[in-house]
């Protein structure tokens, strides 16, 4: 079970958020995308027992990792998580292994800024294609606005990334309200959470 601080610190933070769009006796199904090495997915998982929860990720090392964690915490409603890399095309996605229009939410944490936009594309494009009818993508990390990112450290913290790889970078949330919108879905709130971090929550409400 590998170690996270970030995902410890943030955990409970998107928990907050997430229950209020799910209740007691909410019952469906979720993907957390890209869901590291567990240590969120199973927090949320733990709390929802009436969701079944599908892992994907894309580092082999990360996948063992969250199935250490599911053993560990003796969960029932986690899915066997599987490898899924973002910037590939979504129909090849698990090999056919998911249905269209068949998860109720998509939880992404700590993804869209540490990755290619390519990465991004293939979220949103995802999400289009395996959410149901108003259901919901929840994005988190730190975002520009309207051009504008603040404080001074989410600034460094974007230099940073870029000097890593020039793909990544902080996004701004008016470039993801242009994707989710080519992809039916829109803004429908932003959530200030700790640590200069923001929770975007889209909504799927086109064919």
């Amino acid at each position: 079970m590998l170690q996270n601080p970030s995902a410890e610190r943030n955990k409970g933070p998107i928990l907050e958020v997430l229950k209020t769009y799910i209740d007691d006796d909410f019952r469906g199904k979720a993907m957390d995308f890209s869901a590291g090495a567990g240590v969120q997915l199973v927090h949320f998982a733990s709390h929802f027992t009436n969701v079944a929860w599908q892992p994907t990720e894309l580092d082999p090392q990360c996948l063992d990792s969250i199935k250490a964690y599911i053993q560990h915490k003796k969960l029932h409603n986690v899915l066997e998580p599987f490898q899924v890399d973002a910037r590939e095309p979504v129909e090849g996605w698990a090999m056919g292994q998911l249905e269209a229009s068949s998860f109720d939410f998509i939880i992404s944490i700590n993804l869209i800024h540490i990755s290619p936009w390519s990465a991004a594309q293939g979220l949103f494009k995802g999400a289009g294609l395996l959410l149901k009818q108003n259901g919901y993508l929840f994005t988190y990390g730190p975002y520009a606005v309207n051009g504008s990112l603040t404080p001074d450290s989410n600034v460094m913290f974007d230099q940073s990334l870029k000097s890593r790889n020039s793909e990544w970078g902080i996004r701004d949330v008016e470039d993801l309200k242009k994707l989710a919108a080519q992809n039916g879905l829109s803004l429908e709130k932003m959530i200030d959470r700790p640590a200069n971090n923001k929770v975007l929550v889209f909504k799927r409400s086109k064919s």
